[in-house]
């Protein structure tokens, strides 16, 4: 592997040979206007235009020390660039406007009195003097201007960048916590649905006569059973590590396609009627229907012992989901199943989530009916203040 820059075109570390650039061109070019002012011949002013090009490299972590060092040479040697791109720093650099003004006083005072000394008798209250002190004021005072400006633009921009910050981090917590709500449901249905077949085929096992074929194949059922369970929360496991990617998947076979294994392992009476629609549909949409059918499958289970359940599946305007069951017939046998009591609030947030609706509620022939319609055109997660499954 080729070391970066080497082969593609590019300058090798161009963002070191800015900081080079403009760390030197101003010294530069206060360099150049101390010897055209002062002449290459060594004298007083041209060794003051040189100290007072030097110290702006100063002039980022002490600009005050490069007025200082600039106003000798302003006074003496006649010189201009160097003091004003001092006092530009000082006016950048430092966040009370006073260390401006005073520096903008000194370098006023500084470019208006004359030299030598004993000149300054000679000043008239005239025109042309009111002139040079205003030409100085003036300069003196647009630059600590301009560097007000730009400090005050520096500082918009560091807090545009720190807000801009701060919001991507409320955002990605957001996500992150859709997504640990999205699990949770995940684990929630995956438990409840599996722990209860393992259960039922369990009880079944019990009362069962040893070396009985039928024993047997309830504890082939079981094995197998426990083994999807594992596989399932394997994955979602797998998706926890990788929580906030809006790539992770499901875990397997938990779409429409599904659902005819999902009733057939159920253990329950069940009449399956499913529309799949020809285009497919969004992965949050079709988990969200199959996880809807399989809380309602299990409810049943736990609830209605012996009742018969109608689950319908339509694409319409919205992909509807109903999960009808008839009264129990008798009095579960079996021994009682944990139950986490957030399943159909589950159901809700998820239906919510996915901006949909959802409708739980027993049924006038004394069953139960489980509603939920999920919008086809889904795009993206509908932040909710809903309860969460936990």
């Amino acid at each position: 592997m080729s070391p970066a820059g080497e082969g593609d075109g590019r300058p090798q570390a161009p963002g070191a040979v800015r900081r080079i650039a403009s760390g030197a061109l101003p010294v530069l070019v206060a360099l150049v206007d101390g010897l055209v002012v002062n002449g290459l011949t060594p004298g007083l002013g041209t060794w003051l235009a040189l100290v007072a090009a030097g110290a702006l490299l100063l002039r980022r972590r002490a600009p005050e020390a490069a007025v200082l060092a600039g106003l000798p040479g302003l006074y003496l040697g006649h010189i201009a660039f160097a003091p004003l791109i001092a006092l530009y720093c000082v006016a950048v650099r430092r966040g009370h406007a006073l260390v401006g003004v005073a520096g903008a006083a000194a370098v006023a005072v500084a470019w208006f009195l004359p030299h030598p000394a004993a000149g300054l008798s000679s000043l008239a209250l005239d025109r042309e003097t009111a002139l040079l002190a205003l030409d100085c004021c003036g300069v003196a005072a647009g630059v600590v201007v301009l560097g007000r400006s730009v400090r005050s633009r520096q500082e918009r921009l560091r807090a545009a960048t720190e807000r801009r910050a701060w919001e991507n981090q409320v955002l990605t917590e957001r996500v992150l916590a859709t997504e640990r709500n999205r699990l949770a449901r995940e684990m929630h249905d995956v438990v409840a649905h599996k722990v209860s077949l393992i259960s039922l085929q369990a009880g079944a096992l019990q009362v069962g006569r040893p070396g009985d074929t039928d024993v047997r194949t309830t504890a082939r059922t079981i094995h197998e059973l426990s083994a999807q369970t594992l596989t399932e929360l394997r994955h979602l496991v797998g998706v926890l590590r990788t929580a906030g990617d809006p790539d992770a998947q499901g875990a397997p076979g938990t779409g429409l396609a599904g659902l005819t294994d999902l009733v057939r392992d159920s253990g329950l009476a069940v009449d399956l009627d499913v529309s799949i629609p020809p285009a497919p549909l969004p992965e949050p949409v079709e988990r969200a229907a199959y996880r809807t059918v399989q809380e309602a499958l299990t409810n049943i289970r736990k609830h209605a012992p012996g009742a018969r359940a109608r689950v319908r599946v339509r694409c319409a305007a919205g992909l509807h989901v109903e999960v009808h069951n008839t009264a129990p017939c008798r009095v579960s046998a079996r021994p009682a199943l944990p139950g986490g009591g957030h399943g159909l609030v589950g159901l809700r947030e998820r239906a919510h989530l996915l901006g949909g609706d959802f409708h739980a509620a027993p049924a006038p022939d004394g069953g139960f009916t489980v509603k939920a319609v999920f919008p086809v055109g889904w795009t993206g997660p509908r932040h909710s203040a809903g309860a969460s499954a936990t």
